[in-house]
């Protein structure tokens, strides 16, 4: 099982004791209030994404064959779900981001309990860090 397998069969665990969404909910912005701080400098067009309702800064940077990202988002669920991906993706290899599928995202049930437009942002940020990936790769 290779680094990302293991960040989310975790997350999975960890979504499975929650019994209802309204606690699940709840998790998320519990996570998304432990993301590190974004800078202030970084919070500009260039690293804005598109696709989200929300606002949506996403950052990557490359140590050899790793890659490290940093997100921020003015919404509470939204800044959730970023450091689910950050927990899943930052830290790991450009080619086994690459090679990922994002299946835990059913997995948890996220896929069926977001908002369309939250789903939609959801789409962008996994796009936004598979596309680095490839770069990277």
């Amino acid at each position: 099982m290779n680094e990302i397998e293991t960040a989310e069969r975790e997350l999975i665990g960890e979504f499975e004791v929650f019994d209802n969404w309204m606690d699940r909910y709840q998790y998320l912005i519990d996570l998304g209030r432990t993301l590190p701080p974004f800078p202030e400098e970084l919070r500009t067009e260039a690293h804005r994404l598109h696709g989200c309702q929300s606002q949506v800064w996403l950052t990557s940077s490359q140590r050899g064959d790793r890659l490290d990202f940093s997100a921020i988002s003015d919404s509470a669920i939204v800044s959730g779900l970023i450091a689910v991906l950050l927990r899943v993706y930052s830290g790991r290899r450009a080619a086994e981001i690459a090679a990922s599928r994002p299946d835990f995202v059913k997995a948890i049930g996220l896929d069926a309990h977001l908002s369309p437009t939250r789903s939609n942002g959801l789409r962008a940020m996994l796009q936004a860090i598979h596309d680095a990936a490839l770069r990277a790769a």
